[in-house]
C-alpha cells in the first residue's frame, strides 16, 4: 500500500477544521490527481502525506508506517519527495546544490555536508536538469531564475531523489501549457519507471484528466468523488467548482452518472 487514510480529519491548532473524514486508499505505483477549488484542502492533504502534518482524527499509514504523535523517522521522510508550487530554495543557493539536496536524507552526514561545500554528483544533477531543459542552469543561483524555472528545478530535484512516494502541489502553475504538459508527463514517467506512488494537485483540470488514470475531487475538505479519469462527468466537475471564484472551463470525457465517494476507489465503509 502506498498510503491508507481512514476517516482522517485535520484541524489547525485554534483554527478551523480543514479535512473531514478523508478515506483514501492508494496502492504503491498508482498515479492520482487531486482537483478542486482553492481552499478545498489539497495542499493540506499533501502536507499530511509528506508527514509535515499529523491527523487530528482517524488513522493514516504512509509507506507502511503509521502517522501519529511520534515524529516521523528520517528514513521515512527520505522516501518521500515533494514538488512545491513555490519551491523553498535559498536565493543564493546554486541550482546544482538544490537538485542534489534531493538525496540528502539518504546520504550519511559526512557526505551531505561535503556536498554542500562541493557538489559530489554533478553528472547526476546535470542529467536531472536536462530532463526539464535546464542543464545550462547547473551553476546558476536560484535568485537568478524565473518562477517557472524554479518549479522545474523542483521537478528535477525529485527526479534525482527517486522517492517511493512522489507528491506535487501545483507543480506547473507558473509554466506555459507546453512546458506544463511536459513536466507532468515527466513526473508520471518517473513514477511508472520506478514504481513510485504519485499524487499531484492540479488546477488544470484538462491536464489532470489527460495525464492521470485516477482523479480525486476535493471540496470543503471532503472527498466529492474518487473515480477513473474517464468516468468523471461534466456534471461532477460543475458541482465540484460551483460558486468557486474561478471555475475551470474543462470538457470532460463521456458523461457518467454522478457518484458518491463510496462508489469510488477504496472508500471507507
Amino acid at each position: 500500500m502506498g498510503f491508507q487514510l481512514e476517516g482522517v480529519g485535520l484541524a489547525h491548532p485554534g483554527g478551523a477544521q480543514v479535512l473531514h473524514d478523508i478515506c483514501l486508499h492508494v496502492r504503491q505505483g498508482e498515479q492520482v490527481a487531486l482537483i478542486g477549488p482553492s481552499g478545498a484542502g489539497k495542499t493540506t492533504l499533501l502536507n499530511l502525506l509528506a508527514t509535515a502534518l499529523a491527523p487530528s482524527s482517524g488513522s493514516a499509514t504512509v509507506l507502511d508506517q503509521p502517522l501519529g504523535r511520534a515524529t516521523p523517522t528520517r528514513a521515512l521522510r527520505a522516501r518521500i519527495g515533494m514538488v512545491h508550487q513555490a519551491p523553498p530554495l535559498p536565493p543564493r543557493q546554486r541550482v546544482v546544490t538544490a537538485v542534489l539536496a534531493g538525496r540528502l536524507g539518504r546520504w550519511p552526514a559526512w557526505k551531505a555536508l561535503a556536498s554542500l561545500l562541493y557538489p559530489l554528483d554533478m553528472a547526476g544533477a546535470r542529467d536531472a536538469l536536462a530532463r526539464v531543459q535546464l542543464q545550462d542552469k547547473l551553476f546558476a543561483r536560484c535568485d537568478q531564475l524565473s518562477g517557472g524555472q524554479l518549479q522545474r528545478v523542483g521537478v528535477a530535484r525529485v527526479l534525482y531523489q527517486e522517492p517511493a512516494l512522489l507528491l506535487a502541489d501545483e507543480p506547473v502553475s507558473a509554466l506555459d501549457p507546453t512546458l506544463a504538459q511536459a513536466s507532468v508527463a515527466l513526473l508520471v514517467q518517473q513514477a511508472q519507471r520506478s514504481g513510485a506512488t504519485l499524487v499531484a494537485s492540479l488546477h488544470a483540470v484538462d491536464l489532470a484528466l489527460a495525464a492521470f488514470p485516477r482523479v480525486v475531487g476535493l471540496r470543503g475538505g471532503r472527498i466529492a468523488f474518487d473515480l477513473p479519469a474517464e468516468q468523471v462527468s461534466p456534471a461532477q466537475l460543475q458541482a465540484l467548482y460551483a460558486q468557486a471564484a474561478t471555475a475551470p472551463q474543462a470538457a470532460a470525457p463521456a458523461a457518467a452518472a454522478p457518484a458518491s465517494p463510496s462508489t469510488g476507489y477504496g472508500a471507507c465503509g
